[in-house]
């Protein structure tokens, strides 16, 4: 209990870090999976190309391997240095951003076609079609495959110990050499990871009932308690005798 109650602040410190670089992550690969899947749904041969070439480009790349690439390799072509949490959210970001642009393609190709034919009678623009008709009914789509994108992107941000970033996994390796207390040093880490996932789970849950609710896929109504049906089988019987 003791080193629980020690170690506490430098965990919270390193949750901080984590968190960091995990929302900074997921901003910049999702704008990134925005633009590049709208981009990679096109009709256009030349936008479909480069949305292509970029989605196998970072999708093929390890994200360890160009994050050691930001950081040790990059200076040394152009004589500037990116701060270790930048670098570690840059390459966080155009790794996961490459497999979100597949979903946004794959979630806007899902939308019946019917839809798109909706649209240009009603004489909407290539803008208005996809701001007011396409992208709200893909986004329901593409919300579950975000939320699972992102744990991933904190997971993998373990990693970015390796370049002197004092997240968790850099704190429990620093108790563990210090104290000696590998099974606590890690089983903390183990926890904060589960918690900090089962957060982004829960916004991510909470976007879905949103989104649904939005495009009326209300879920079934609950059924009432035995109590609410008790209560209404003796307002019944009541006015049965009335």
């Amino acid at each position: 209990m003791t080193f629980f109650t020690d170690s506490l602040p430098l965990y919270l410190n390193g949750a901080w870090y984590t968190l960091l670089i995990t929302l900074g992550g997921c901003a910049l690969a999702f704008v990134i999976s925005m633009v590049v899947g709208i981009v990679g749904a096109m009709r256009n041969p030349w936008a479909l190309a480069a949305a292509t070439v970029y989605v196998e480009v970072f999708r093929g790349v390890a994200a360890l391997v160009l994050m050691f690439w930001l950081f040790y390799a990059m200076p040394l072509v152009t004589g500037y240095r990116l701060e270790p949490v930048f670098a570690a959210i840059l390459a966080l970001g155009l790794n996961v951003g490459a497999y979100g642009a597949e979903n946004v393609r794959g979630a806007i190709n899902a939308v019946p076609k019917a839809q798109y034919e909706a649209t240009i009678a009603l004489n909407f623009s290539a803008f208005q079609r996809m701001r007011r008709c396409i992208l709200p009914q893909a986004w329901a789509q593409m919300l579950p495959t975000f939320g699972n994108l992102a744990i991933e992107l904190m997971k993998g941000s373990a990693v970015v110990s390796l370049i002197a970033v004092s997240d968790i996994t850099f704190v429990a390796q620093q108790l563990r050499t210090f104290s000696g207390e590998t099974l606590l040093a890690f089983a903390s880490a183990l926890v904060m990871y589960f918690v900090i996932a089962q957060l982004i789970v829960f916004f991510v849950r909470m976007a879905e009932r949103r989104a649904n609710r939005r495009l009326g896929r209300l879920p079934a109504p609950a059924k009432p308690s035995w109590v609410a049906r008790a209560l209404i089988s003796a307002g019944r019987e009541k006015e049965g005798a009335a």
